[in-house]
């Protein structure tokens, strides 16, 4: 307790200061020469003892100094303990401190500790939980994800054939509260599937989620500045939260998740051990019952469960999901041919003929093929599973054989008859034999480099000798000319039920 009238007069100056006069714990430490410390010192006995500057400026020194430091009276440990549980909860909590919750503690209450003595049992209480448990994590702050190293056998019914299914697991800093799933591998896809899965579980976003440094995530590992690859970075800007990827060979990074990891493996899978499985979805829908009954046990050393206090405390604290789910995707460079198409998987997607001859940036989702130019999305096509086939948009053809305006269908079909009948039996073969005759512009213009390579002459013969042989593709004329067939005088013996090849003839009347 303060004696001397030196002391008094800087409480007194530090009130009407910061409590009339507004200024911060820094300005007034500097206008009465002390530390901002004993300045926050002097403001939390005032809120404590429920003084203002209104009543400070009423009272006499000895008035103010005997609110502000109440005589020491005989203690009872049992009555004056606080409840250290509540308070260890109560930190996660975003802005929370042990100033105020002491604050609270000790307002109206005669036989409070004082605040050093509050956070020294605080700190003594804490050590006897687990090291993990001793961190404080704000709620709805970091969600931490990993593999289980423990892996479960899946049968499959046709061959006997078993193969390891890998353990998910994600749990909250703050609440403990866990989630976990099946997943065939770990791969990008299921990394990402099973985390998106996770916050839908848990039904919201945390700020920040703590991944290994896995392969499958991380493009550039780094102890400093990890990047995530371009799939990863996506989801996360999806969700609007960041990554915070830990440190290599450091599992003090993420202990909540190393020990949600044994937990699981511990009250989940062990007692799966016994059981045999036949596809990932029994073995998730019984890791979903167990791990329901994981989430509401009861905790030993603080009050609740993992589902109790995540309702309490993370819950509350997270953004909401997006409106719609992430969607996975890759990436894949492609060149624009000369027909405006690009190809992926087999298939053939059109895009602005402008493009002919550049690359191009394919997304593509389990439903959509995104094309994109210069970082612009220049066309956008359902996915097609259908090879050799083609998906064409009528506004990305040129205007009149809309990518070289001489290479219309008649054209092309006068062109194979200057060449020989043969010839045009072949062209109108590839137009013939597309969705849409300018689909067959490709194979036409190779037989065109094919004339110019070998001579007209032999390529009238290889296509003679393809007619004979049923085999009109233009990989069937290129192999005839490359190993010199057309060059032999004799035919093959025209096939069963083959045309004669003027009869294949339609001639250009019947492209107009």
């Amino acid at each position: 307790m303060p004696t001397n009238r030196i002391t008094m007069r800087q409480i007194r100056e530090s009130l009407r200061l910061h409590l009339q006069a507004g200024l911060s714990y820094n300005e007034v430490g500097r206008s009465l020469k002390i530390s901002k410390s004993v300045v926050g010192k002097y403001m939390s006995l005032a809120r404590v003892a429920g003084v203002d500057w209104a009543m400070a400026h009423t009272l006499t020194d000895e008035e103010l100094e005997a609110r502000l430091y109440r005589p020491a009276v005989p203690r009872s440990s049992h009555q004056l303990a606080p409840d250290f549980a509540s308070v260890h909860l109560e930190l996660k909590r975003a802005g929370v401190t042990l100033q105020l919750l002491w604050e609270e503690y000790a307002k109206d209450n005669e036989l409070a500790y004082k605040y050093t003595s509050f956070c020294v049992k605080y700190r003594e209480w804490a050590m006897g939980l687990k090291r993990s448990m001793r961190q404080i994590h704000i709620a709805g702050e970091k969600l931490f994800v990993d593999y289980a190293g423990q892996t479960v056998p899946i049968i499959d019914c046709a061959t006997g054939e078993i193969t390891k299914a890998q353990i998910f697991v994600a749990t909250f800093g703050a609440s403990n509260y866990t989630y976990a799933c099946a997943t065939a591998r770990q791969t990008t896809a299921d990394w990402i599937g099973a985390q998106v899965q996770a916050l839908e579980f848990f039904g919201g976003v945390p700020r920040l989620i703590v991944p290994d440094q896995a392969r499958a995530l991380i493009k550039n590992p780094d102890r400093y500045d990890p990047k995530p690859n371009v799939l990863y970075d996506e989801f996360a800007s999806h969700y609007g939260c960041a990554l915070l990827a830990a440190r290599p060979a450091h599992p003090r990074d993420k202990p909540k998740v190393e020990n949600a990891v044994l937990v699981v493996e511990r009250w989940i899978l062990a007692r799966l051990r016994n059981r045999k499985f036949f596809n990932l979805m029994e073995l998730n829908h019984a890791v979903a019952l167990l791990l329901n009954d994981l989430n509401q046990r009861a905790f030993k050393k603080l009050p609740g469960c993992r589902r109790s206090a995540f309702e309490q405390l993370d819950a509350p604290a997270l953004q909401p999901l997006p409106a719609k789910r992430f969607e996975l995707f890759r990436w894949k460079s492609a060149k624009v041919n000369i027909d405006y198409h690009v190809e992926f998987d087999g298939h053939y997607y059109s895009v602005p003929h402008a493009l002919v001859r550049t690359t191009v940036e394919l997304r593509v989702t389990a439903t959509l093929v995104e094309c994109f130019s210069s970082n612009q999305r220049v066309a956008c096509h359902a996915l097609s599973h259908l090879k050799g086939k083609h998906t064409t948009i009528a506004e990305h053809m040129p205007a009149s054989h809309r990518a070289h305006l001489e290479w219309t269908p008649q054209k092309l079909i006068e062109w194979g008859l200057r060449i020989g009948v043969s010839t045009a039996a072949v062209v109108t073969w590839q137009l013939e034999h597309r969705a849409h005759p300018e689909q067959g512009y490709r194979a036409c213009l190779g037989l065109q480099r094919l004339a110019r390579e070998y001579t007209p002459v032999r390529l009238e013969a290889a296509c003679t000798r393809a007619l004979a042989i049923r085999s009109l593709t233009y990989r069937s004329v290129a192999s005839i000319l490359k190993s010199g067939l057309d060059r032999q005088k004799s035919l093959p013996p025209t096939m069963p039920g083959a045309l004669p090849p003027h009869e294949n003839i339609r001639g250009p009347d019947y492209f107009h």
